[in-house]
């Protein structure tokens, strides 16, 4: 057994690329080791700024010696097919066995490769790897044709057993394989030779480099947490700048300075968002207070000053940075969200749905339609609907776009709005993903409704619809927020309304030509009213050619409009068409969001076949309820007997060619079990009928319930397919009825068992 090392240094990976990079290291060349047969006890990847490692133990010496058999084709088979298979397998026809089998004899071959030395192996795999390893961007540079992030300058590959370690010998683009590495840039430059991954990392560490991410993240972490609780101060938490601040150092040095009293006071998301972005500082909070009053900066060398001049250079930038965003602040500050909003005319949306202003007077209606039925004032709704994308135009958001909607709340509130509608400019983007926060607050719930249910209608219109991975607009989002905001806030919408319709059809060509139409008449009728006033005034020439023509238009307008109505039911039915293609875009997020829940595919699609599936609360309970019910005794019974019947009547419908749908009667029953599965239908029909309409469905289950023991008894007694044709009819039109009665419930049919 061996253990591999190995270094590929360079110039500064960006951070964003090195946790990826060392994955795709350790899988790249493991997988390549594995094919050619060395297998291995463990691996690891690491990455810092200027180096990608990987360490790969208990790595078998050599490769295996394989031997491989080969059928081939029949011994009369023709030539090309002969020699098609030694092409394939390398050999000659005399190095070929013939051997019987069952029909006739038949060329074998034998193929035996002899084990390989792992230093050989290594020594394809690596160089094939760095020449095709999988960077978002790479680069070329000198005379060399390598493509690297950065300019490569060493590689360091060793194999170290007990009795020493070697050096793998290869080269890449001029680049010899050795046994060397450097320490940190500026601490430690010089080069050291290496013979085990243990002292590698030891040798790193005393030359100032930690070679593994997380232990850089733990040390960031923890001594900006300390150098905070010393001034009773807290670190706001952020794992994102925290995973790339780590790559940016291969020596973490933390240090914490001051922010200028000038800057306190802008809102808190401001000075975070600026320092982030620009400084890639975090933000340390007052926690008495809520204010960020300082900040910690990471460096990548320790100084004899102990960090002051760096702190010094950092406090000068981020003095001139936050100049620029309290500028913004302020001068936003001088715009009503009103005259904001304004200015989106003139931004565009969709080349194919308007503007943005457009945009917001759609949503503005459909949340006047949604504000009542969440419990809504509507008329702070609408307000919100106007105004919650206001804050798209403002200076702060266009130097900070992952700011809108947080930078609306606060001109909101300062604008002195109702403290709901500035909620809503922060909430109706929400929610984002999966684990974002959803809006609970009834104005903001009816603003982002409309926002989402306006992008999705807009784009089904429009047919921009998601297609296999690609969803450049973020559909898939924006409906399962929907799913989210309806079933979290338990509210009954009827999505096959005209209300949530709309969008489908004001884009459409043939609507606009109507609008044209309509308004060309509603012209046409007003001058004629006001024609008779004019010629009373003037009876020249000129004034009765054109009433002339007003009125040879008028037999034109009335024939136009006589075409609308047909145009209007064309407009109708491709409205239905993607209105119901929509709602099953949303029933296939539901799916999705239900299996997450734990509720099986079977279950769903029982569910989903019911009516009024596009009340989403509704469904869910159906759902829920169901799942509940098929894994109690009673339900996996009820269900086998259930599937038998519908089996039995399904093959006899096919059969016959009809279908046994008329009303049994009891006076045909001849069994005692038959007329007792005509009373238990009966009393469940009526019972699980009024659960489902109160929406109980725990009691419309326990009502089927009672239907296990009468039908178990009914298979156990009664032959369906009796001689007596009438007595059949009746038992198949029974079997129907447990179909009918269960089926006020689900379809049971789509319930695999």
């Amino acid at each position: 057994m061996a253990d591999l090392l190995l270094e590929l240094f360079s110039e500064e990976i960006p951070a964003r690329m090195q946790v990826r990079a060392a994955e795709d290291l350790k899988k790249l060349v493991t997988d390549a080791l594995v094919d050619a047969g060395l297998t291995y006890a463990s691996a690891a990847g690491f990455s810092t700024p200027r180096r990608l490692c990987l360490t790969v133990e208990g790595l078998l010496a050599e490769s295996p010696n394989l031997r491989e058999e080969r059928k081939g084709p029949r011994v009369d088979a023709p030539e090309k097919a002969l020699e098609g298979f030694l092409r394939g397998v390398g050999l000659t026809k005399d190095q070929l066995e013939v051997r019987d089998d069952k029909k006739g004899q038949t060329y074998y071959a034998i193929i035996e490769k002899a084990g390989r030395p792992a230093a050989d192996i290594i020594a394809e795999v690596v160089p094939n790897v760095v020449r095709n390893f999988p960077w978002p961007k790479s680069m070329r540079w000198g005379a060399g044709t390598l493509r690297w992030v950065r300019p490569l300058h060493s590689i360091l590959c060793i194999l170290s057993a007990e009795d020493g370690a070697e050096v793998v010998n290869f080269d890449v683009d001029g680049i010899e394989a050795a046994n060397l590495t450097a320490g940190h840039r500026f601490h430690a430059p010089e080069w050291f030779s290496v013979n085990s991954f243990d002292q590698y990392r030891a040798e790193l560490k005393k030359s100032y480099v930690m070679l593994d991410a997380s232990e850089r993240a733990d040390h960031i972490w923890e001594d900006a947490k300390n150098m905070a609780f010393a001034q009773g101060l807290e670190v706001v938490e952020d794992r994102g700048l925290l995973a790339e601040v780590s790559g940016l150092v291969e020596w973490p040095v933390v240090l914490m300075g001051d922010i200028a009293e000038d800057f306190v006071d802008l809102p808190v998301e401001v000075l975070q968002t600026s320092m982030k972005e620009h400084q890639k500082f975090f933000s340390v909070r007052n926690p008495k207070s809520g204010r960020i009053e300082k900040f910690i900066t990471v460096a990548n060398r320790e100084t004899k000053d102990d960090g002051a001049t760096i702190l010094a250079g950092n406090q000068k930038v981020l003095f001139a940075r936050l100049s620029d965003a309290k500028f913004f602040w302020e001068n936003d500050l001088r715009v009503s969200l009103d005259d904001m909003a304004a200015k989106l005319s003139n931004v565009t949306f969709h080349n194919k749905l308007g503007t943005q202003a457009e945009r917001i007077e759609r949503i503005a209606a459909l949340t006047a339609e949604i504000a009542p039925i969440v419990g809504a004032d509507k008329e702070l709704a609408v307000k919100a609907a106007r105004v919650a994308k206001g804050d798209l135009s403002s200076e702060m958001v266009y130097e900070f776009p992952e700011l809108q909607g947080i930078m609306g709340k606060y001109y909101a509130e300062k604008a002195d709005l109702d403290q709901s509608i500035a909620n809503a400019c922060e909430m109706h983007y929400s929610p984002l993903g999966p684990s974002d926060d959803v809006p609970s607050e009834a104005v903001s719930v009816s603003v982002a409704l409309a926002d989402k249910i306006d992008t999705l209608a807009g784009f089904w219109a429009i047919d921009e619809k998601p297609t296999g991975s690609k969803d450049p607009f973020a559909l898939r989002r924006a409906a399962l927020g929907v799913i989210r905001l309806i079933l979290e806030n338990d509210i009954r919408l009827d999505f096959m309304s005209d209300n949530y319709s709309k969008n489908f059809y004001i884009f459409d060509d043939e609507y606009k030509k109507i609008v044209d139409v309509v308004a060309n008449a509603k012209n046409i009728e007003k001058t004629i009213e006001d024609t008779p006033s004019i010629l009373d005034q003037d009876l020249g020439w000129d004034t009765i050619k054109k009433a002339g023509l007003l009125y040879s238009k008028v037999d034109e307008s009335r024939g136009q409009l006589s075409e609308v109505s047909e145009m209007i039911d064309k407009i109708r039915e491709q409205n239905v068409e993607k209105h119901q293609n929509l709602l099953s875009f949303f029933h296939d997020r539901l799916k999705v969001y239900l299996r997450d829940k734990g509720i099986s595919h079977d279950i769903i699609d029982a569910c989903l076949a019911m009516p009024n599936n596009d009340d989403f609360v509704l469904l869910v309970k159906r759902a829920e309820a169901l799942q509940a019910f098929v894994k109690t005794d009673d339900g996996t019974n009820l269900l086998q007997g259930f599937k038998r019947a519908n089996n039995i009547l399904t093959a006899e419908e096919k059969k016959d060619g009809v279908s046994y749908e008329l009303d049994p009667e009891v006076k045909f029953a001849e069994d005692d079990a038959e007329k007792a599965l005509f009373a238990a239908l009966d009393g469940a029909q009526g019972a699980t009928a009024s659960a489902v309409k109160a929406e109980d469905f725990a009691a419309a289950m326990a009502a089927m319930a009672s239907l296990r023991q009468p039908i178990d008894a009914f298979f156990e007694a009664v032959q369906v397919n009796s001689e007596n044709q009438l007595v059949r009819r009746n038992r198949l039109c029974l079997l129907n009825r447990i179909r009918s009665v269960m089926g006020q419930v689900a379809d049971f049919g789509s319930i695999e068992g």
